[in-house]
């Protein structure tokens, strides 16, 4: 505890690190009030004004005021220049000391068109709009004769989302957050308990300044701190350069203390939502813990808990909820061995949004460059594929979609998949399985399915009508009565042995969860094994390369129990993630692009990935380099129908 004084005013910085109004705080504790209004922590120290001493006329010669010797009550005061005490900004204004019961207290959106909030530091000379999605179709293999039927003949849908293509400043290079692209709400819920003390809590104070560094004058931020209880230090804020130095400043108060109550913060992160007057066209939570909820998850078994886990996520978020209109994903980092990586992929994975496994202290910044790289280029949204069958004697078998909804009409002549929101250059595949019959007497060639795509363009400010894209990707066999060899289309193996991947990573994981971690790395060589043998795979090509690597490294993280504990869980369950949302996730201590497995890193998140490497808060800063993870390489460019 401290106590600052000067012209009069003395300021009480309270054992938590938040500063008062001595007269007023110590008004609020002589009515039995002992928590602190900004955070809740209960106070072991208080503030206690003895009628006998002048708190602004220090009586020793090195400025200590000698309380009487009651119980702990001690303060200690420091002489400020009084010219520092009228803009001393540790008592900010949205330091509120009573939370108001309705959040809708958000600051007004930027209703200018994309492009046309003024960067106070860069002009801008030229704006391009966008195009529109790509979409490609194969089929696994070019013929089937007219008298043999195929099950489960996939047909690979992939979809591709228009370029990043932004403000140029006059020296032709891109302006820091000013893309042509959709202004972001975003809410980061920051876990400030007793664990996150020291290193832990400077890095995240370095890795959010980072992020309120690079949003742009449209985006608006809003940050809640939780230990045992949750407090949100300031609305949803606008971060024009007003907004950043008040939120900079918000952060680099955050001291640690307490328990880790994970649903409460979430709770109020969905209130921060639902209140707000306004909205901006993205939205999204960044949740960051590095312990397990202690108020929350009450038994410790994993099959009591996977009930339990969905509660930490208020039911309005989450994206089956019937009576839910958020749809606003949660992209949760678990921060070191002691983390709950399952409860954590639970929040994101019923949310829609991503967990990444940050193993390492040093690579927090960059776990968060990534994620709002994807988040400050959202270029397509509400994207909908429908699939829908052409001849009359086909039926859709099923959809491989990963966590994305998929659903067969009850005909099964159509299906759909909702995809939602894409990043600039992002990319998806889908695989359509068909069921095809033997037809002596069609011709020689078949129409399989035809596809359509709705979406909307969220950087076009003044007009957001679905967009279509209709009779798209038609899909095409030939039907001869005889056929010499087939050769199968490289693009439907490689998305085959992507799913095949990713389901033994989930049947390895599900082994370890039982204890059989033999089991598990069993599973996982016999997937690199049937890898080895595929068509993609014995012509070099680097996704197989990398999936073999991950599932290496997977197994060597189930060697004994200890390693699964501290890192395997985690490192799987990201990967997981990753796989089934067809996203980028940081794993283990790298979001190196240059490493392997770095998949659906799309350029824009490579781009802040490498700011924050070579850059802190606009000041060039050496960083060190980081260890090289075994995991993905950026995708290559799909290539046509190889038959």
């Amino acid at each position: 505890m401290s106590m600052k004084p000067g012209q009069g005013h003395a300021i009480f910085t309270a054992e938590c690190s938040h500063s008062f109004h001595f007269n007023c705080i110590t008004s609020n504790v002589k009515h039995g009030n002992q928590i602190c209004p900004v955070c809740r922590a209960k106070w072991k120290e208080i503030p206690f004004q003895s009628p006998l001493t002048d708190i602004s006329q220090p009586r020793s010669r090195n400025g200590q005021v000698h309380w009487p010797q009651h119980d702990a009550w001690m303060t200690v005061v420091r002489q400020i220049p009084p010219a520092r005490l009228d803009t001393n900004r540790n008592i900010s204004n949205f330091f509120q000391t009573v939370e108001p019961s309705v959040f809708d207290d958000d600051e007004v959106v930027d209703h200018r068109p994309m492009g046309s909030q003024k960067n106070s530091s860069t002009d801008v000379t030229n704006h391009h709009s966008m195009g529109a999605i790509e979409v490609k179709t194969w089929p696994e293999i070019s013929a089937v004769t007219k008298s043999a039927s195929h099950s489960n003949f996939a047909v690979l849908v992939h979809l591709k989302a228009p370029r990043a293509v932004g403000l140029l400043n006059q020296s032709g290079m891109p302006v820091t957050g000013q893309n042509s692209r959709a202004p972001v709400d975003l809410v980061t819920v920051l876990d400030v308990s007793g664990s996150m003390a020291g290193t832990k809590l400077a890095l995240l104070k370095r890795a959010m300044g980072f992020v309120i560094q690079n949003l742009g004058p449209a985006d608006r931020l809003s940050v809640i701190a939780f230990s045992s209880t949750a407090r949100r230090l300031f609305p949803l804020r606008r971060m024009s350069d007003t907004g950043k130095q008040e939120a900079l400043q918000a952060v680099n108060s955050l001291s640690s203390n307490g328990g880790t109550n994970i649903a409460e913060a979430l709770k109020k992160s969905a209130k921060i939502m639902t209140d707000r007057k306004w909205k901006n066209p993205v939205s999204s939570i960044i949740l960051l813990s590095d312990g397990q909820d202690t108020y929350t998850i009450n038994s410790p078994s994993v099959a009591a808990t996977q009930t339990n886990y969905r509660s930490l996520l208020p039911a309005c978020m989450q994206r089956n909820a019937a009576s839910s209109g958020l749809h606003i994903p949660v992209h949760a980092f678990g921060f070191g061995a002691d983390h709950d990586a399952v409860s954590m992929h639970s929040i994101s994975e019923t949310s829609g949004g991503t967990f990444s496994f940050i193993e390492a202290e040093n690579v927090i910044q960059d776990a968060f460059a990534q994620c709002i790289g994807g988040l400050l280029s959202v270029v397509v949204q509400e994207l909908c594929v429908e699939v829908e069958s052409v001849h009359p004697v086909l039926r859709l078998n099923s959809i491989k979609a990963g966590s994305y909804n998929a659903s067969l009409a009850s005909d099964n002549r159509s299906g759909n998949i909702e995809v939602g929101d894409l990043y600039a250059d992002e990319e998806r595949d889908f695989l359509v399985m068909l069921d095809i019959p033997d037809d002596s007497s069609s011709n020689d060639m078949m129409t399989l399915v035809k596809v359509k795509c709705t979406y909307k363009d969220p950087t076009q400010s003044d007009n957001l009508d679905l967009v279509t894209l209709d009779h798209i990707g038609d899909v095409k066999i030939e039907r001869p009565d005889t056929i010499g060899q087939l050769i199968v289309s490289m693009e439907v193996d490689k998305q085959r042995n992507r799913l095949q991947s990713a389901e033994a990573m989930a049947e390895a994981r599900s082994a370890a969860e039982n204890g059989d971690l033999a089991a598990a790395v069993s599973v996982l060589e016999r997937c690199r094994k049937k890898l080895s043998e595929t068509v993609s795979a014995k012509a070099g090509d680097r996704l197989c390369l990398a999936l073999d690597a991950e599932l290496k490294e997977m197994q060597e993280r189930m060697a004994n129990r200890r390693v699964y504990e501290t890192s395997g869980r985690a490192y799987v369950l990201s990967g997981l993630s990753s796989h089934s949302w067809q996203r980028a996730t940081a794993r283990g201590d790298s979001t190196d692009s240059t490493s392997l497995i770095q998949a659906y890193q799309t350029p824009s998140m490579i781009d802040m990935v490498s700011r924050s490497q070579t850059m802190y808060l606009g000041s060039p800063a050496p960083r060190p380099p980081l260890r090289p993870l075994r995991s993905f390489p950026a995708r290559q460019q799909p290539r046509e129908v190889y038959f």
